[in-house]
């Protein structure tokens, strides 16, 4: 049978990948050389990351006495914070990443027949049309965001940031513009494609759990055919679990700030929204936004999930086969690996939660939670400043 390439199903994903200076060539592990692909990603780094995200920073100590505008600058820094974390993560994890590659494609995850290439051929195709959706749900909120500023007239920015210079002169406001597009759609590209990378390996790790099992469930064969095909299922389990384990270690860190400032970033949004007069293009983005954020949050939960469900079914699969006829010393055998496989795969963020729905449900109550806790505060600051007015009037 033609071996089965995995990373072909994520091919568009590692060329936009290489595309924001992420992905460096070649499948020997190396980390950047010395030639211009790394300069191009070096310049980018500190050009279209590094000083933008300094200018939204410095902006905080200009707005933090209005708690509107101080709200509005946050959300902006803790998202682009959290992506500048997610590109740094993956860029020093650029071996492991590698070794990721050469493990999907070694002999022990191949599918052993057509059966079972149409076996995971869903899961793939349902990968690619996430791919295809999320990445235009994402264009279209990037071109919605901005379009906004000049919808609106005026010399709005499309990211609230502080500049050494006028921006009531045309020339340095279109330079403030032209530049913060620029380094808008970088980010947004390497964020999402090092998210949709994280749901890809994950499902690599789902299509792997239902090779598992079919070969389990299909044992057969003498003795020694049976035994030889076990040890071959034993090291395909022992491989995933590797496999898996190093997904999470990598990508441990990303995980923990994508649950740790989604909360807080929706309350953020959704207090932004509520302080919107009329339905008009801030709303519009502010709704785009939350719910991006809660699908993302959610396809995360989900594949750890199905992770979850998936090698749970693994000890029961290996009663479908013969192996009833087989010796009581490799009885004794699969009797160890059932025993073994009983703990189903769970992917955390550093031990302190689970990929789940439960999460997403818990991580939806925080938000709503701290939304009213900022109503609430931003409530009680309005009427103290019109007492005050009144008393000074």
């Amino acid at each position: 049978m033609q071996k089965f390439e995995w990373m072909a199903t994520a091919e568009l994903n590692f060329r936009a990948l290489w595309s924001v200076g992420l992905w460096p060539r070649g499948e020997t592990g190396k980390f950047y050389k010395h030639d211009f692909y790394t300069l191009y990603a070096i310049f980018n780094a500190i050009i279209l990351i590094g000083l933008q995200n300094l200018s939204q920073i410095i902006n905080i100590f200009f707005v933090y006495s209005d708690l509107a505008a101080l709200a509005s600058t946050c959300f902006v820094v803790m998202s682009n914070m959290l992506g500048i974390a997610k590109m740094l993560v993956f860029v020093c994890n650029i071996r492991k990443m590698k070794q990721l590659t050469r493990m999907l494609n070694s002999h022990q995850f191949q599918p052993k027949s057509e059966a079972q290439v149409k076996l995971v051929q869903p899961l793939l195709k349902l990968w690619k049309r996430f791919y295809i959706s999320w990445g235009s749900y994402v264009s279209s909120c990037m071109v919605l965001w901005l379009a906004a500023p000049l919808m609106h007239g005026g010399h709005e920015l499309v990211i609230p940031a502080w500049y050494p210079f006028s921006l009531e002169k045309p020339l340095n406001y279109a330079f403030a513009y032209v530049y913060q597009t620029v380094g808008f759609m970088y980010s947004t590209v390497g964020i999402i494609n090092v998210d949709t990378l994280i749901y890809a390996l994950l499902m690599y790790i789902c299509a792997q759990c239902d090779l598992l099992c079919d070969n389990l469930g299909n044992l057969d064969g003498n003795e020694e055919e049976f035994n030889g095909k076990f040890i071959s299922c034993v090291k395909h389990y022992e491989l995933i679990l590797r496999f898996a384990k190093i997904t999470n270690n990598v990508f441990n860190p990303i995980i923990l700030g994508q649950f740790g400032t989604s909360a807080l970033t929706i309350a953020l949004t959704l207090f932004q929204l509520s302080l919107v007069d009329h339905f008009d293009t801030t709303a519009v983005i502010s709704i785009v936004y939350v719910l991006g954020l809660a699908v993302e949050l959610y396809v995360f939960c989900w594949y750890g999930n199905e992770i979850e469900i998936k090698t749970s079914k693994i000890p029961y699969c290996i009663y479908s086969s013969n192996w009833i006829d087989i010796s009581l010393g490799v009885n004794k055998n699969i009797f160890i690996f059932v025993e073994r496989c009983q703990k189903p795969l769970k992917i955390t963020a550093i031990n302190l939660f689970d990929l789940s729905l439960k999460t997403f449900v818990v991580i939806i109550r925080s938000s709503w939670s701290y939304f009213a806790l900022l109503s609430t505060v931003h409530k009680r600051l309005m009427v103290l400043c019109k007492l005050q007015l009144h008393i000074y009037a």
